[in-house]
């Protein structure tokens, strides 16, 4: 792994997951997962539950990677606009993929119910908050679409919208009531106790260092243990960098930063996103932001952490509103997006019995736990392939030129946008 753990607000503030140690003994189970994020442990927990044995490998820690630094915006759907999902994958699939993921939320938070995760679930809706006239434009497409596929959706004027965000810096809003937010890393750390109490076994601090295939079977090495499995999950998505270096060219890594603020005070908290939603923008460079149950603002915003990116986070706060006193950060931290070049995920059989997960484009909470139920349904002989697109990617050409591009072009905008007032 290239990252370093990152103390969060996340991981500082969830409650503690499961008390783990490295694998030492050579196993043989039926599947091996290689990554602890919300993919991996839903597909250990769902495979659990109908008596499968099936261990997780962990290089770091439980929720390390982008599970445990992401946003935790529930959200229903992919990033593309429905008509392109039905371009991308023809209508039929399209519609398919469409619809398991509008029910994304419910599923979400039905397992956060079901298992009693602490991960402060607020099922208040999300906004996609609109800058601009493209901005504008996009959300009438979106809604449009969107509604014409049954989807509870409201498109609301710029006096709705700024009503409900408590800043005027935006046009309209596309509001989902189906959404939501939760605590990320306390949303891995529960799914993790809840895959233990299924029967699954789980091992952090275990990086692995070779996989084989041994006649029918794989073998899985990690520095003092095998593991022998009939079926193998890479489920690192953006963290892919460790041994398997194919996968990792696969997707383009992009960054994404996030601050929180100090707990804002109580008049203060009566006018910034009153209803409790989450919000991102539709922005060239992406931002987001959102409350957590102590009141704190978190804010976040494509490129990686440094002087500037924290620079714009301040200046961007104070546009937005102005009446904040003083906008100061207790918690920096970064984390990369995995983004397939047509911004779908996939379920990958890279060899008979080897499958590997990867390009939810910053929509990992909703997907990767339905990835994981498919992904156990299909290697349990429940179902023959899974709603998420199942060709093998390629490697995408250029793709370090693509990630510096993506980065330079944040902290460029980033830079431009520290004195300018967006709107």
């Amino acid at each position: 792994m290239s990252e370093l753990m990152c103390d969060s607000l996340w991981r500082a503030s969830a409650p503690k997951g499961p008390e783990l140690s490295p694998l030492t003994e050579d196993l043989e189970v039926d599947v091996v997962i290689i990554g602890g994020g919300f993919t991996g442990l839903s597909t250990a927990l769902h495979l659990a539950k109908v008596g499968k044995k099936v261990v997780v490998v962990e290089a770091k820690e439980i929720g390390f990677g982008g599970s445990g630094r992401n946003v935790g915006l529930a959200n229903a759907g992919v990033w593309l606009e429905p008509n392109q999902l039905d371009a991308a994958l023809g209508r039929e699939a399209g519609g398919a993929l469409y619809d398991m993921l509008g029910k994304g939320p419910d599923y979400v938070y039905g397992l956060i119910e079901q298992y009693q995760i602490e991960c402060e679930p607020v099922r208040k809706g999300t906004l996609h908050a609109g800058v601009g006239k493209q901005g504008l434009a996009q959300l009438q497409r979106r809604y449009q679409q969107m509604a014409e596929r049954g989807s509870p959706v409201q498109l609301l004027t710029a006096s709705e919208a700024q009503q409900r965000i408590g800043s005027k810096s935006f046009n309209s809003a596309l509001f989902d009531p189906r959404a939501g937010t939760i605590q990320p890393m306390g949303y891995a750390r529960g799914l993790a106790h809840a895959a233990l109490k299924e029967g699954a076994q789980l091992f952090d601090q275990s990086p692995v260092v070779g996989i084989e295939k041994l006649g029918s079977r794989w073998q899985i090495c990690v520095a003092n243990a095998k593991v022998m499995a009939d079926q193998v999950v890479l489920a690192a998505n953006a963290y892919a960098d460790f041994f398997l270096k194919p996968q990792e060219r696969k997707f383009v890594p992009i960054s994404y930063s996030q601050m929180a603020t100090k707990p804002l005070s109580a008049s203060e908290l009566e006018r910034i996103l009153p209803g409790k939603e989450g919000l991102w923008d539709t922005c060239m460079v992406m931002s987001s932001f959102r409350l957590d149950n102590q009141g704190r603002l978190i804010f976040g915003g494509m490129g990686n952490t440094g002087t500037m990116h924290t620079d714009w986070a301040k200046q961007r706060l104070k546009d937005l509103y102005p009446f904040l006193s003083k906008v100061e950060f207790e918690y920096f931290w970064s984390g990369k997006i995995a983004y397939s070049d047509d911004h779908l995920p996939h379920c990958q059989v890279l060899d008979q019995g080897l499958f590997s997960v990867s390009g939810y484009s910053g929509r990992g909470i909703c997907t990767g736990t339905l990835m994981g139920k498919e992904l156990a349904e299909l290697l349990a002989g429940q179902r023959s392939q899974t709603t998420f697109p199942m060709e093998t990617l390629g490697e995408i050409s250029m793709r370090e030129m693509k990630r510096v591009f993506y980065e330079v072009s944040a902290h460029t905008y980033h830079y431009g946008q520290r004195t300018h007032v967006l709107g």
